[in-house]
């Protein structure tokens, strides 16, 4: 909790009433929102173009915010749904010869607000402690009981993957292509589009609700599952897709799309106290005994009691909490993970995955058509 200073216009309130005051930058527009923190030190562009974010307040543990700007090139989605940022020091003089726009300018425009001037330590301690909580950002003049009855009496979104999801297909090709894979968008991240074209493949982004009749009748080489905001359960629909396809077609999920691969089985997964959100997270590959340092962005993980009795075989697990990174079936071509090997702006550790998925997609693909 900081004192409120001169200029400040902005608050932050949680539910037990603690009260972080300062500067508005962005959309002025209040909000009750999920609060969580990344701790990335690079990439604010990213995280705040991710549509895995949606509904969610983000505090940036890394203190400078906005010191690059924003180039059109980086952006993961093309409409930012991000619920806000919370950041220690915002600059709003960018020094890059790449950016086109200020961070503020780019939240103003999608109705993105945020507050600098907080302290992001306290915070980031409260919700590791607290575990991620409702918190409503507001003007500085709001009056106290206001603040606390709009938190307790708004619903925090759901089904967030329909709101964020294309509504019609869009096609990504490249020259000389070698794969057709059909990507299930539950707010796919851009990055993993060009990384799929960089390595030769003809993407066609479908809808998340996209029957699996239409997924057939292209007959793509793969299937890959992408990230999404959201609870997993509220996303049924993919789950009887992957039903409908796995063990037909070569499948790759990351992230959201690992889980739903999990619940398809008839795994289970389940809430995590503060998520993992961060570009620094170690995380063992159980096939080769390498840890890789990798991006992460989630809020929910499989539950490893739940794949008994399942044919899903643990490949990766997190060395910091020691929950479910990566899972495969070989009988079924697919394999997926919870972390994100398209990160941008890094690290790059575990680009190896989409060359595994393009070698299965080689191997294996002509006999998913038969």
């Amino acid at each position: 909790m900081n004192q409120i200073l001169s200029g400040m216009d902005k608050k932050l309130v949680l539910p037990d009433g603690q009260t972080y005051y300062g500067y508005s930058f962005g959309d002025g527009s209040p909000r009750v929102l999920e609060l969580v923190f990344n701790t990335s030190m690079v990439g604010y562009q990213e995280i705040v173009s991710d549509p895995s974010y949606t509904g969610q307040a983000v505090v940036m543990t890394y203190p400078l915010i906005g010191n690059y700007g924003v180039a059109d090139e980086d952006y993961e989605t093309k409409i930012p749904t991000i619920g806000a940022l919370v950041v220690r020091e915002y600059n709003d003089l960018p020094s890059n010869f790449r950016y086109t726009k200020t961070l503020s300018e780019v939240m103003e425009e999608y109705g993105i607000p945020g507050i600098s001037g907080v302290d992001t330590r306290a915070l980031t301690r409260y919700i590791r402690d607290n575990g991620a909580c409702k918190a409503l950002l507001t003007d500085a003049g709001t009056p106290q009981e206001t603040c606390l009855k709009l938190i307790e009496e708004t619903e925090l979104l759901r089904d967030s993957v329909s709101r964020v999801s294309c509504k019609k297909r869009w096609y990504a090709r490249t020259s000389n292509h070698r794969f057709n894979v059909v990507a299930i968008d539950c707010g796919i991240k851009l990055n993993i589009v060009r990384e799929l074209t960089r390595r030769g493949c003809n993407v066609t982004v479908m809808p998340y609700d996209t029957p699996a009749a239409e997924i057939e009748r292209i007959a793509p080489d793969g299937v890959f599952l992408s990230n999404g905001p959201g609870n997993p359960e509220d996303v049924g629909v993919v789950v009887d897709l992957i039903r409908a396809l796995r063990g037909r077609f070569v499948m790759c999920g990351i992230c959201l799309g690992h889980q739903l691969i999990a619940l398809s089985y008839g795994a289970k997964t389940y809430k995590l106290k503060f998520g993992h959100r961060g570009a620094n997270h170690p995380v063992k590959n159980l096939e080769t005994g390498k840890i890789e340092i990798t991006s992460q962005n989630h809020s929910y993980a499989v539950d490893a009691d739940s794949l008994a009795g399942t044919p899903l075989k643990v490949t990766h697990i997190n060395l910091l909490d020691g929950t479910v990174e990566g899972l495969s079936c070989p009988a079924d071509r697919l394999f997926s993970v919870q972390y994100h090997p398209e990160s941008a702006p890094g690290p790059q550790d575990s680009g190896y995955l989409f060359d595994r998925f393009l070698a299965m997609m080689e191997k294996e693909a002509p006999h998913a058509r038969t």
